[in-house]
């Protein structure tokens, strides 16, 4: 079977009435460019008609279109990586099935990773999204940015491209999604960022929700750890333990002084307590991090989802 130039991951959940929609779009403009291509649609526990309308299209393009099948809904992190698994072209772009993203700006994605990137990512420089999504989006990826050092504006738009190879050394769980630039810079993959146009939602429903926020910064904090400490994360926990081990030992220090030169230590009591808490902790963390160092070392491979998958059709 001969292998196509483009895959194209594209997750869903109750999207309905865009999944044929998406199909003759992305169709329309592979045939401009003529590029051979496969679609891989990832059905992530929806409840309406959209498994049914991507059954409809891998029976009428068997060679062109592949459907997977989640047993309920994991999360775009499962999703992306069951379609990843799957991907046999030379270059994979994700977009989101919603067609807030457009089919038409693919070529200029396949352009840039032709000039030698390994990874393209989208920024829609200006969203047509409510001020409870575009807000917080921005301090994201303020912070992202600061506290790993990859300067993108936008890391969560789904609109990518990537060398297929890429995707194949990905490891997604969780929100990780959203940080898939931070995690191809971390792994020495070259990056860059295009500007592209964002349509305001004209079918279905956002699945945004203010619980979103409340883990962002959560999100964020895990992937400055992983990506930086994942390798040694003694020396995350040991910095932290020997800091505090210090503190503790200067105030033990300046105690012991003043039981030497006054004789007695007053209502210094409290300090007292806090520099043995203080070391106690350090003593704590410093042990936490020569665990984590010995489970990084014998840690086995991570789940990679299979057992979450109901049903695959394959090209």
């Amino acid at each position: 079977m001969r292998t196509p130039k483009i895959s194209l991951v594209i997750p869903a959940k109750n999207e309905e009435d865009t999944i044929n929609l998406i199909y003759k779009r992305i169709d329309a403009v592979m045939k401009k460019i003529k590029k051979s291509y496969e679609i891989i649609y990832i059905d992530d526990g929806s409840t309406d008609t959209t498994y049914q309308k991507m059954r409809e299209l891998n029976s009428k393009y068997p060679k062109k279109i592949a459907v997977v099948k989640h047993r309920g809904n994991w999360g775009k992190s499962i999703a992306l990586q069951s379609g990843f698994k799957l991907v046999r072209g030379e270059i994979t772009i994700t977009m989101d099935a919603d067609l807030q993203d457009i089919p038409e700006e693919i070529p200029n994605f396949i352009k840039k990773i032709e000039e030698g990137f390994d990874l393209v990512s989208g920024w829609k420089k200006i969203r047509h999204d409510p001020i409870s999504k575009t807000f917080p989006s921005k301090i994201g990826n303020w912070l992202a940015s600061s506290l790993t050092g990859v300067k993108l504006h936008d890391f969560n738009c789904g609109f990518k491209a990537y060398r297929s190879q890429v995707v194949k050394n990905l490891n997604l769980y969780g929100e990780l999604y959203k940080f898939i630039p931070i995690i191809a810079a971390k792994k020495n993959y070259k990056l860059t960022e295009i500007v592209v146009k964002h349509k305001k939602r004209e079918f279905g429903k956002s699945k945004f929700g203010w619980e979103r926020n409340a883990k962002g910064f959560l999100d964020i904090m895990t992937i400055f750890f992983i990506t930086g400490y994942i390798k040694k994360p003694g020396h995350f926990f040991g910095t932290l333990g020997l800091l505090s081990f210090l503190f503790g030992f200067i105030v033990g220090l300046y105690i012991t002084y003043l039981r030497i030169t006054t004789g007695g230590i007053n209502y210094r009591y409290p300090l007292l307590f806090l520099g043995i808490l203080a070391m106690i902790i350090g003593i704590q963390l410093v042990t936490t991090g020569l665990l984590a160092e010995l489970f990084v070392y014998y840690m086995s491979p991570r789940d990679k989802g299979d057992d979450k998958i109901e049903e695959t059709l394959t090209i």
